[in-house]
């Protein structure tokens, strides 16, 4: 065997260990709470996308994740212990916007790319912040509105149920469903009603709309989380009926929480948008990729928003990795 063979041998060698050792990364996970059943969601998803996407780009990724239990103090403490940990990442969903600017501060001070995820900060910019677009989520939800009822010929008379107007969320939807149905010449919102996010206010805040407006026959709801409350009051009206049946109230929701899903199967929601846990732990692990390699992840000035998929009761059942869908 002469040199060359041997040479190149043992490059090959090499080069075939090379491949299979790839680069070891700690993201530490800090989470603000577990309590819904959404957060179990994302850290599956964050779990098997940083498997994907690290195979993908040379990193083997392992995870330590701690809860605060809503106890901002103990977040920190938790972040804290990250740290020390010598994490290569940390994405924390925060319980309090203003607390958790310590968490990024100290997170610098120790070089550690910092995340913050669906909860942003408002005291210390983070190096990026993940999260869904809830602009575009009810804009989509409102084309596709505007576009169904467009399509059966009727003119929709709405009764708006906004969330907490002090949150951003509620009034990005609020404002992206008046851009798009004021216009319309299909939709005319007839009221209003800021809730709180409670659901209590979201029942009667049905009724006592639909009650002042008589001629109401469609609802935007801001998020179906409360679609039980929404369909109590629905159902002390003699409105909440399939779209079969012709005392059918239209509604366009946000969210796709797991028991809008069960209401969107039988026909009582006609259209919304998904508060997507895949789209966003998946821009999430995106994000971390860039931040640990040193490169610019590209977010825009809200951050990096991901997203929702367009739901009806056509494709609900189909729609992949759908969080709240239990088969």
């Amino acid at each position: 065997m002469n040199m060359r063979m041997v040479l190149g041998g043992v490059l090959a060698s090499f080069v075939a260990v090379g491949a299979v050792h790839a680069e070891e990364k700690t993201i530490g996970l800090s989470w603000n709470s577990k309590e819904n059943e959404i957060v179990g969601k994302w850290e599956e998803y964050l779990q098997s996308e940083a498997a994907r996407q690290g195979k993908e780009a040379g990193i083997e990724f392992k995870f330590i994740i701690n809860v605060a239990d809503n106890d901002p103090t103990r977040q920190a403490a938790n972040i804290e212990d990250l740290i020390n940990q010598g994490v290569d990442l940390i994405i924390a969903r925060g319980e309090d916007s203003a607390a958790i600017g310590s968490s990024i501060r100290a997170a610098k001070r120790a070089d550690i790319p910092f995340i913050t995820f669906d909860h942003g900060s408002t005291s210390q910019k983070p190096d990026a912040h993940v999260s869904g677009d809830s602009y575009n989520q009810a804009k989509t939800t409102a084309e596709a509105f505007v576009a169904l009822l467009k399509e059966k010929g009727v003119k929709g008379q709405c009764i708006e149920l906004q969330g907490a107007l002090k949150d951003v969320n509620a009034v990005n939807r609020s404002k992206a469903w008046h851009e798009v149905t004021d216009t319309s010449g299909v939709v005319t919102t007839l009221q209003s009603v800021p809730t709180e996010w409670n659901p209590e206010i979201f029942r009667s805040g049905t009724v006592n709309a639909f009650r002042a407006n008589v001629d109401a026959n469609c609802i935007f709801l801001a998020s179906d989380f409360a679609i039980s409350a929404v369909r109590s009051a629905l159902e002390s009206m003699d409105k909440w009926h399939p779209a079969s049946d012709p005392k059918h109230v239209y509604i366009a929701s946000q969210d796709i929480f797991p028991e809008a899903v069960t209401a969107m199967e039988g026909g009582y929601i006609d259209v919304g948008t998904t508060f997507d846990a895949y789209e966003h732990a998946k821009e999430a692990i995106r994000v971390a990729i860039a931040l640990i390699k040193k490169e610019d992840p590209k977010c825009g000035p809200d951050g990096c928003l991901a997203a929702g998929r367009v739901a009806t009761p056509a494709n609900i059942d189909s729609l992949p990795n759908l969080w709240s869908r239990k088969s």
